[in-house]
């Protein structure tokens, strides 16, 4: 089980726009569960000045294999210019609900398989 999923993690400007991304990631079974946790203030450098923005923290639930068509998927519904897409491994978790997020998953592509049609 170890180093078989991942939470990942983005942060958006508005609850409206991590509900979608929420939504999208959950409806094309690309994360199992998606948690929204805001408002959150982040304080960062952003074109050689220091920011501070009240946003909002989507930690959204995987596996390492979908990660990179979960990458692509938040990209098309997120409005920042280069949003934070980050995860780090999920080193143990219950059988009960590793089965359960196993389930809402799709499968990915075996690898060397062709995933455009």
């Amino acid at each position: 089980m170890s180093g078989e999923y991942v939470q990942v993690f983005t942060t958006t400007t508005s609850k409206q726009e991590a509900k979608e991304i929420a939504l999208h990631l959950v409806e094309q079974k690309l994360a199992g569960c998606v948690q929204v946790v805001g408002p959150i203030s982040s304080t960062y450098r952003w074109k050689e000045k220091i920011e501070n923005a009240k946003e909002w923290l989507c930690i959204i639930k995987t596996s390492v294999a979908l990660f990179e068509k979960l990458k692509k998927a938040i990209r098309i519904v997120h409005k920042y210019e280069v949003p934070e897409i980050t995860a780090v491994p999920i080193i143990a978790m219950n059988r009960d609900y590793q089965e359960w997020l196993r389930g809402t998953l799709i499968e990915p592509p075996e690898a060397g398989q062709d995933t455009e049609a």
